[in-house]
């Protein structure tokens, strides 16, 4: 079993915390553009991957291929495109941790 160290840094450096707010302020209009247009997005593109970046929406057939597609067409979205995989079914999905699920009776 191998050990793993976690290092916790402080930056303070005044233009890599306004290159790291940008990120953010990116991200949050990616992901608002996506909750906008949410019904629409996932009915066409099940089986897809999607990106969203610039508020522009991306689909491919691989992760790979839809991050390349974005990062293309807009390369100022570093790090803030959003990305995900429409299953192809929707259906009831449960999301739990392993260790947390407990017996209910």
């Amino acid at each position: 079993m191998t050990k793993s160290t976690i290092v916790m840094e402080e930056v303070t450096d005044p233009e890599e915390l306004a290159s790291a707010r940008g990120d953010d302020d990116r991200f949050e209009r990616n992901s608002a553009w996506l909750q906008a247009h949410i019904p629409e997005v996932y009915s066409q593109h099940r089986g897809k991957c999607i990106c969203v970046a610039g508020e522009e929406l991306f689909v491919a057939d691989t992760a790979a291929e839809v991050l390349a597609q974005a990062r293309s067409a807009h390369p100022e979205d570093n790090g803030s495109t959003l990305l995900r995989y429409i299953p192809q079914k929707k259906m009831a999905r449960i999301y739990a941790d392993k260790w947390q699920v407990v017996n209910v009776r």
